[in-house]
């Protein structure tokens, strides 16, 4: 890599500094370049030329203003103008083409003996999209011009009119002002239809009436780009400020000249500069390196967020030879990447889109670019480029303050809302009295008992409210109705040998699991909670509390716990089959049979409509996969794993609004995009888990072309042309009934519906998979009193091949401690230090 150093250090100072870089010409149907205030044309060094506001016949005005002219020598001439508003103003520019516009606004408080424009504070709206909520210069603490780049749809008002509408409101007694206006009509296709979320899910649309503010433009491993440099007239920032470790990255360059633009992408998408220049692991391809190269930014917290990812294998002598993995916010974005698989050539530009949530309580995107999992490959990762775009949010605002301001708003009328506070006070008053009078009748003094501080705290009460167990109580080595057993730690160790590994039976963020056998002759299966570590204390806690209230044929029993020397441990009862996707694929397990299947989807669905129905409160598991259901020896199935389980919601609730947890492929699109949780959000995860039966493949598979990644989206492809049959598990061709299959493939389709209410509930899953397993089970007897077998599947498509298995670890994009659960950060995280190796 020292040749790519040195011709960045020879070719840069010349293309920079001695012979300015212009990109492909570019035409957009709309351009408008408005110098606001200005009287004279102004010509920028990057040769665009800024018209002023009253010239152009195509932009109009609302209301007065005042223009005011700086006589100081500002660095631009753009700058030297502004157009004051001391009561609301709007422009209102017509444009030709209906669809999604650039716009840059431009700020300067330009100085002027009668208005201090410095402190004034107002409110900019475009085409009803809230752009700056009480916008003040004076709180940005910088002495240079501010330039703010929007992306607004045009055309979707009421008349479908081709018009932007930017509106600026002055605050009670201050002023409004603007120095330039940029509009730029978007290039068609620019920003995709639907977008790839992150933690992975099913693809989300992303609808016209978004609006998208420009966070980061960084161009990874090459300089600050400018207008002079981008068709689209674009900024380009460096990424050093942003690096979390500089030494962990080394930066590469190729001539810009190399860089091919394959079909469908152009330099209207990035300029060949972006892609002549990367950022790659310090030490490239030196065997084994196991750290990523970070870069974080700080961003509004409450927002989705927009992220573009440019990648161009400018370091490679040959195809397939640079294999990476992505993480955004800890989270699997790409797994096992190889950009030369997309372009089928060297140094060709590509892009990848995703969206992440930034929730509350945290205001960063932590981008990663790392060496790929699999073993003898050379460690190496790139990223020429990254664009972060925040998104509006429903209440149609780019400014988190606007959305308080608007929160903050009642729509009842004074008087009613002083009755309505009268009344209230009234009934507390009558409510506190009852209270008072009850307690004093009811109270009886009692000592209260002094308990031991414990690893982590149960709730004073828990389990039915007919066998109550206090907190104290877990001192004691008697058998607890309502949290089962209390195991001593000694005993632990003894059934599992001293935790000796060759007992680990699986191994995940809160620890391992292994398999012990009690004084009793019980069989058992232990997780153990990593002491050095509180992650995984809500799902202990909320596993021993569901647990404690559930007793069916189809759950994992919990047999007891052990909380002794700083140790957190489940007992549970030991299913000797083990996890069900063991048996789908990536094992040398014996292929499950076709009756074996429904069996298993059919004790399955048992166990989770005892759990929407049969408990006294409606519990939701809400990580339904094929590694939480287990098999016992006899293949029965049985649900585990309820550390992220929820109560459902109440008779007069529809829903419980709770931060989205789950696992990669499985997870309810209305869930992730509402908040809401509902039994249906089960009914789905179920439904992807029939379709990993059928199919014998992992519900996300990366390395599959894309139409094909998502197991749910591929299934129902199929589905819905009514040839399911045609990717089925080969091991099923010949031994599944056409009528059974049909029967299952409508059950799975109705699960996997876009919204809960289209789903059915998991009592008619079960009573459809119990009728599938009929139709098996009659044309077994018909086949056996026959030999006309034509009402099965003959044959299968030989390109059809067996996958191998691919993890799908639970993520979690809630940051609050209290309700923490196992993320993939336990997976994915590597050492940022190259030198940590």
């Amino acid at each position: 890599m020292e040749v790519s150093g040195v011709l960045f250090l020879i070719i840069f100072p010349f293309a920079f500094f001695l012979h300015p870089i212009f990109c492909s010409a570019v035409s957009p149907v709309d351009v408008f370049l408005i110098d606001c205030g200005g009287s004279n044309p102004v010509k920028l060094d990057d040769s665009r030329v800024f018209r002023t506001d009253s010239s152009f016949s195509n932009v109009g005005f609302s209301h007065s203003s005042h223009i005011v002219v700086s006589r100081d020598d500002n660095s631009s001439a753009l700058y030297n103008s502004a157009r004051v508003f001391v009561k609301a103003f709007t422009y209102t520019i017509r444009t030709k083409q209906i669809g999604r516009h650039w716009l840059r606004l431009h700020f300067f408080p330009v100085q002027n003996s009668k208005y201090d424009l410095k402190s004034a504070v107002f409110s900019v709206v475009a085409n009803g999209i809230t752009l700056l909520h009480q916008f003040s210069f004076s709180k940005l603490n910088q002495n240079s011009p501010l330039m703010k780049e929007y992306v607004i749809e045009v055309g979707v008002l009421g008349s479908g009119s081709k018009k932007l509408e930017l509106a600026f409101s002055p605050s009670n007694g201050s002023l409004a002002f603007i120095n330039g206006i940029e509009v730029l009509a978007v290039p068609n296709m620019y920003f995709p239809s639907g977008i790839v979320p992150v933690p992975l899910g099913p693809e989300l649309e992303i609808s016209k009436n978004v609006a998208f503010e420009t966070s980061y433009r960084i161009n990874t491993g090459g300089p600050l780009l400018t207008p002079r440099n981008d068709s689209m007239w674009r900024i380009w920032e460096p990424d050093q400020p942003y690096l979390v470790n500089a030494a962990s990255a080394h930066n590469v360059m190729v001539n810009p000249n190399l860089i091919k633009y394959p079909e469908g992408i152009s330099a209207q998408i990035a300029p060949n500069w972006v892609y002549a220049t990367a950022q790659e692991m310090a030490e490239a391809n030196v065997t084994n390196q196991r750290f990523n190269i970070s870069w974080v930014f700080e961003v509004e917290e409450g927002f989705s967020y927009f992220i573009r990812m440019h990648f161009c294998d400018i370091v490679s002598i040959a195809l397939n030879s640079l294999v990476f993995n992505v993480f955004i916010n800890k989270q699997s974005a790409l797994s096992s990447f190889d950009i030369s698989s997309k372009t089928l050539a060297l140094s060709s530009a590509y892009y990848v889109d995703f969206l992440t949530n930034v929730s509350m309580g945290s205001n960063q995107i932590l981008v990663q670019i790392g060496p790929p999992d699999v073993r003898n490959f050379p460690s190496n990762a790139v990223l020429n480029g990254l664009e972060i775009m925040k998104m509006s949010s429903p209440c149609k605002t780019l400014d988190g303050n606007a959305c308080v301001a608007y929160s903050k708003k009642s729509k009842i009328p004074r008087k009613k809302l002083i009755v309505l506070a009268l009344s209230s006070a009234a009934v507390f008053v009558v409510l506190m009295a009852i209270v008072a009078i009850f307690f004093l009748y009811f109270r009886q003094p009692k000592k209260p008992k002094r308990c031991p501080s414990t690893w982590f705290q149960f709730p004073t009460n828990v389990g039915n409210s007919d066998s109550k167990v206090s907190i104290c109580s877990f001192a004691s080595t008697a058998q607890s109705h309502a949290l089962g057993r209390v195991l001593s730690f000694s005993e632990i160790r003894e059934a599992t040998k001293n935790f000796d590994e060759s007992l680990v039976i699986g191994v995940g963020g809160f620890g391992k699991v292994y398999k012990g056998m009690l004084e009793n002759g019980v069989m058992v299966a232990v997780k153990r909670g990593n002491p050095g570590s509180r992650q995984g204390l809500t799902e202990f806690r909320t596993e021993i509390l569901m647990l404690s209230k559930l007793r069916h044929r189809h759950l994992v029993s919990l047999i007891g716990y052990c909380e002794e020397q700083n140790e957190m441990i489940l007992v549970y009862e030991f299913m000797a089959g083990g996890p069900l996707r063991k048996h789908l694929y990536g094992s040398n397990f014996p292929p499950l049979s076709w009756k074996q299947r429904l069996e298993i989807c059919i004790g399955a669905a048992k166990g989770l409509h005892y759990l929407h129905t049969g408990a006294s409160d409606t519990i939701i598991h809400r990580d339904v996969k094929t590694t939480n259901i287990l098999l016992d020896e006899n293949f029965t199935a049985k649900v585990a794993d309820f550390g992220l389980s929820k109560l459902g919601p109440t008779l007069d609730q529809t829903h419980v609004s709770t931060a989205v947890k789950g696992s990669f492929g499985y997870l309810d699109p209305e869930y992730f995009r509402r908040q809401q949780l509902t039994e249906k959000s089960d009914v789905y995860s179920f439904g992807v888990v029939l379709m990993e039966i059928l199919c014998a493949r992992p519900a996300i598979n990366p390395a599959l072309p894309r139409e094909q990644v998502n197991i749910a989206e591929w299934g129902m492809h199929w589905q819905k042309r009514g040839l399911l049959e045609k990717i089925i598990d080969p091991h099923l061709v010949g031994f599944i009934n056409l009528d059974s299959l049909r029967k299952f493939g409508e059950t799975a389709e109705k699960c996997l519906g876009e919204y809960g209410a289209e789903r059915p509930t998991m009592g008619d899953v079960l009573w459809n998979l119990e009728y599938a397993l009929q139709l098996q089970e009659a044309s077994i007897q018909n086949a056996n009193s026959s030999d006309n077998s034509a009402n099965y599947i003959p044959e299968i498509p030989g390109w059809i091949s067996r996958v191998e298995s691919i993890n799908a670890d639970r993520f979690d994009i809630n940051d609050e401690a209290s309700d923490a659960a196992t993320t993939t950060s336990d997976v994915f995280s590597q050492l940022m230090d190259p030198k940590g190796r």
